[in-house]
């Protein structure tokens, strides 16, 4: 499709998840904060998602714009209209009831078991973007660029390629490389893409079909979250099988780091805090420390170290480390605050270490988004010694907040926290190495004057949405260009 008469780019945002309508992770974040922002710099936007009950019921000023009969994954399909409340992005919905209206996650049902259609659902997802994006569009809105977000809109560059006339330009952004949409070739024979694709120079994974392969190979560009991130996944072991095709693409491949809501993660303004606090008018902070400990039944002490984790609780996210070495941190003394869900046995040990240590230790095995808050705020430090990380966001809402994190340097970790200036950074993945940066830490907070300055330090930066956007829209020119 020929590039805009306008002077930026007009772009279809593709995304199984947008916050505030529907979250389940950080996707969900961007892809409400990024098409947002983008629209501030003068960008022409809307944003395809599913009709999930939650969009349906959340989303405003809904329209229906069109009625699509006969597609493979289902016999009418409606897309709606609509605006993201609070930003007034445009959205456009797919209202299709047999794939999208049932209650439990966007993936997966309430056991935790993947909907077993899921293939069918996110085809229909990149089939709708693909028609959106060729001359078959029924709108007036005709994407100079469709920008897919990980696997569940992979198919759409696949679709693209292969369809006929003029056709938008596709930008492929992996937000964890780990998760690949991987189904049976059945699930090809639905698809309708043309049996040549069904190869390794193509969509075939080891037998199977990648909804993310095709998109990897397709795609005009590839982008991920972080620049060390895309360095990352051109080798084992971040690679996950994709790494020879990525490598063979790395031209094509550029990392861009994520920004945050500095809105929504402002001490200053946080209505979720106790009391609110800037990097001139600290007070606030020690208020925040009293509240977290008194919330999660915790010894009041205001000159405790506070260490905070806010995770999912898995291997990849390095909770197992931290169990490993709390009974050691814990003779410091220090305290340790978890908020989280995951792997059912780290999940218990982190329950039986609250038990074991009352006053010390407070773990809540669920998600609460006010106490993510409080916790950011109320703590000294904040724990992420994730194995690997594509990007990551409370780094940055960390430093925002005063609390220094303390991260493993992978993925975006690596590239927003700097060691010894406005967090830690340990380089090998163990516990050895994680309990000698956590020391290091403990080590500048006796120090009260460097403490106040590695907290100021990470306050100032800025960690906002628009150099991100305006990377992008870079990218979008020049892809456009080519």
């Amino acid at each position: 499709m020929a590039a805009s008469k306008s002077k930026n780019p007009q772009v279809l945002f593709v995304t199984p998840e947008i916050y505030p309508l529907i979250k389940t992770g950080g996707l969900a974040d961007i892809s409400g904060s990024l098409p947002a922002t983008l629209r501030e710099l003068g960008t022409e936007i809307r944003v395809l998602v599913p009709g999930y009950p939650k969009v349906l019921a959340g989303a405003k000023n809904k329209r229906l714009r069109h009625v699509f009969h006969g597609l493979p994954e289902a016999a009418e399909v409606r897309l709606l209209s609509a605006s993201l409340p609070g930003s007034g992005v445009p959205l456009l919905i797919i209202e299709c009831p047999t794939l999208y209206q049932r209650d439990g996650s966007p993936y997966q049902d309430h056991s935790g078991a993947d909907w077993p259609d899921n293939d069918r659902r996110f085809s229909l997802l990149s089939r709708v973007a693909a028609i959106l994006g060729s001359d078959a569009s029924p709108l007036a809105f005709h994407p100079d660029i469709v920008h897919c977000n990980d696997w569940q809109s992979g198919l759409v560059p696949a679709l693209l390629h292969f369809a006929p006339g003029k056709k938008a330009a596709t930008v492929m952004t992996i937000h964890n490389l780990a998760f690949q949409g991987i189904f049976p070739p059945k699930s090809f024979n639905q698809v309708g893409l043309p049996p040549e694709s069904f190869s390794i120079e193509g969509v075939e994974y080891y037998g199977n079909f990648s909804f993310l392969k095709a998109g990897l190979y397709y795609a005009d560009h590839i982008t991920t979250v972080s620049p060390t991130y895309a360095r990352e996944i051109q080798q084992e072991p971040l690679g996950f099988g994709m790494q020879g095709l990525l490598a063979k693409r790395h031209a094509s491949l550029t990392g861009v780091v994520n920004g945050i809501d500095m809105d929504d993660w402002n001490p200053a303004a946080d209505p979720r805090l106790a009391k609110p606090y800037d990097a001139g008018h600290m007070a606030g902070k020690a208020a925040n420390k009293r509240a977290l400990q008194e919330k999660m039944g915790l010894a009041i002490d205001p000159d405790i170290p506070l260490l905070g984790m806010i995770s999912r609780i898995t291997h990849q996210k390095g909770g197992d480390l931290l169990l490993e070495i709390a009974p050691q941190l814990l003779q410091e003394p220090v305290q340790i605050v978890l908020l989280g869900t995951g792997d059912a046995t780290l999940e218990n040990g982190f329950r039986q270490l609250a038990d074991t240590h009352p006053g010390s230790v407070g773990a809540m095995i669920g998600f609460d988004e006010g106490l993510s808050h409080l916790i950011e705020a109320g703590a000294d430090m904040f724990l992420m010694p994730s194995r690997f990380e594509p990007c990551g966001l409370n780094q940055m809402y960390s430093q925002r907040y005063g609390t220094p994190p303390i991260v493993h340097a992978t993925g975006g970790l690596a590239d927003t926290v700097e060691d010894g200036v406005s967090g830690f950074v340990f380089d090998q993945e163990t516990t050895t190495e994680f309990h000698r940066c956590i020391q290091r830490a403990l080590a500048a907070y006796r120090d009260k004057k460097t403490w106040r300055q590695i907290l100021r330090n990470g306050m100032k930066r800025d960690f906002s949405w628009t150099k991100s956007a305006e990377e992008y829209m870079a990218l979008y020119e020049t892809i456009l260009n080519k």
